[in-house]
């Protein structure tokens, strides 16, 4: 196994740079040698996420440090995208599944961006510092082929599954936060 391929980008909370995003995912997939078969959907989920930052984060919030950080590091493996803010703190892994057909049947064009984004990736975790920053942590696994059939038998079967876990930092979880 090679050394893990890793890329940074600090980008303005402009939805221009989203282009920037979507080409440093596919280097960093090309170049850590993750399996191209699941460029598109690690894409859209990292684009759905850093777009959710830039449209609801900071809002009309013109003060502070409006820049959006993300960190993507793949091997052939596993793939990990961690988007670091400094908005308002929001855990889209608390936000409840939306019902598909409503949401179709109601002709709604938006809101489904966390719904895809917690199917897409194996492991989506949320994390409030406590010194402002909020820290959205994406992984997708290589061999998630089976772990998604192993988590849709659990689901028809009512049974939990390992996938999608979600934390949300604050003063009550302040160990967790710091990494401890």
């Amino acid at each position: 196994m090679h050394e893990p391929v890793k890329q940074r980008l600090k980008i303005a909370n402009e939805t221009r740079y989203l282009a920037s995003v979507r080409e440093a995912v596919h280097e960093v997939v090309v170049r850590g040698e993750f399996p191209l078969e699941l460029l598109n959907k690690v894409t859209l989920a990292v684009d759905e996420s850093v777009t959710n930052v830039m449209e609801h984060a900071y809002e009309d919030d013109l003060e502070g440090e409006l820049f959006i950080e993300i960190t993507l590091e793949a091997t052939g493996e596993r793939l990990s995208a961690v988007i670091c803010d400094r908005g308002k703190i929001f855990d889209p892994t608390a936000v409840p599944l939306p019902d598909l057909k409503a949401h179709v049947d109601e002709g709604r064009r938006h809101g489904l961006g966390i719904f895809l984004m917690r199917e897409i990736m194996d492991e989506v975790t949320y994390t409030s510092h406590p010194d402002g920053r909020n820290e959205l942590c994406l992984v997708k696994y290589a061999a998630s082929g089976a772990e998604s059939k192993n988590k849709e038998a659990a689901d028809r079967e009512g049974r939990p599954s390992h996938r999608k876990a979600g934390t949300t930092g604050g003063p009550d979880d302040a160990a967790h936060a710091d990494g401890a």
